[in-house]
């Protein structure tokens, strides 16, 4: 290595140790590396853990039978995919699970990305166009963002779930395209998009709607159709983004849309394009979650249940939590340290939780976020609300 590569790699290397310890990253995280895992638990440093932080909502990831369906597509296809599905990295489960999706989200085509963050930061640079507008809430994932960012188009960010102003802003500009994009529901407050009101907007002013329901399929509406089946908007939302790691127990995101869509994005999205396709035992893993979904909506119904149990014991118990009908918990301490130590302190009950704080939410409004799951049952909910008490008086914290 010359003098001169080297120079340049301490300094970088001091750079990033400056950003790590001036402020921008500064928040606390619970570092846990899983040695195995069972429905809403897992064994890390030789102890089982209750975990409350994964997303895996139905307890889907661990189901034997969706374990056995990517296994007996390894053994078919092989595991990694080899190509872009228009390059020879296309199969027949992919197509499956594409016309099953399209099914359940009642459109007339699905399109499989390799990730929920490549389907926004592909679908809405291949859908903004220079001179059109993009309304975006402002508290859009950082995926929806970073598709903002990429896009051509002019881009409007509205304050969180507020109607009215989004109507000044599409009432003061008149472009010749409008895209208004918005999460169904909210990572990090829980919350949920006032879908109904948006959709009317934006028939009123001529827009398109794109809606991400990430946090919504297998959660929201009868069965776990999502926001639109909460509400009974299919049909009139023009484009559905949906993860398969969350809910439908593995990994990869898909749009839903007209065939028309489907058939555009697949030609003009570049992290569709340009990307080795979905390996196919994720396919086959998320298909039969998506089966077993569609058979078996108690689960939905558990997972409410669940998340209505967790909220009320929360609330009762005197804590700060965030209003909303989600599984999503977000407990608000305020203090960055407060919340680490909070969840240092609960790792050592057995409960693993996250503590959140900038740049993933604003500063001053650092929290922990507690996830329920239909895998859980109401005692271990009551158990870690209990640890959350006994941890909060061992800190001081008031709760009432």
């Amino acid at each position: 290595m010359n003098q001169r590569a080297g120079f340049a790699a301490a300094s970088l290397s001091q750079l990033l140790r400056a950003e790590l310890t001036a402020g921008r990253s500064r928040w606390s995280e619970t570092p846990v590396v899983l040695e195995s895992a069972r429905p809403g638990f897992a064994v890390a440093g030789g102890r089982e853990l209750l975990i409350l932080s994964a997303n895996d909502y139905l307890g889907l990831a661990c189901d034997q039978r969706v374990v056995e369906a990517a296994a007996r597509a390894g053994n078919t296809y092989g595991f990694g995919s080899r190509a872009a599905r228009s390059l020879g990295g296309d199969t027949q489960v992919h197509r499956e699970l594409e016309l099953e999706l399209a099914d359940f989200k009642q459109t007339e085509a699905v399109l499989l990305f390799g990730s929920g963050f490549s389907c926004n930061v592909g679908v809405i640079p291949a859908l903004g166009r220079s001179g059109d507008l993009v309304c975006s809430d402002e508290l859009n994932h950082a995926s929806i963002v970073d598709g903002c960012r990429l896009s051509a188009a002019d881009v409007a960010v509205y304050r969180h779930n507020d109607v009215r102003h989004l109507n000044e802003i599409l009432e003061q500009r008149s472009p010749p395209r409008v895209m208004i994009v918005t999460d169904a529901v909210f990572s990090m407050e829980g919350d949920i998009a006032p879908l109904p009101e948006l959709v009317t907007l934006a028939e009123r002013h001529g827009a398109f709607l794109m809606l991400d329901e990430a946090h919504a399929t297998g959660v929201l509406g009868l069965g776990g159709e999502g926001a639109c089946g909460l509400f009974g908007l299919h049909g009139r939302v023009d484009v559905l983004m949906g993860t398969l790691g969350k809910a439908l127990g593995s990994i990869g995101g898909f749009i839903a849309g007209s065939r028309d869509l489907i058939d555009y994005l697949a030609r003009s999205a570049r992290s569709f394009v340009f990307t080795t396709s979905l390996p196919a035992p994720a396919a086959a893993a998320a298909l039969t979650a998506l089966r077993i979904l569609r058979a078996e909506p108690e689960r939905v119904a558990t997972l409410s249940a669940n998340a209505q149990h967790l909220r009320r014991r929360f609330t009762d118990a005197g804590f700060d939590v965030i209003p909303g009908p989600t599984p999503i918990v977000a407990v608000r301490f305020g203090s960055e340290h407060i919340a680490g130590e909070m969840a240092r302190r609960l790792l050592d009950r057995g409960v693993y939780v996250q503590a959140i704080g900038a740049p993933y939410v604003p500063a001053g409004t650092s929290r922990i976020r507690v996830i329920a799951s239909a895998a859980h049952r109401q005692t271990d909910l009551d158990y870690a609300l209990n640890a959350f008490s006994e941890t909060a008086q061992e800190l001081g914290i008031e709760t009432v």
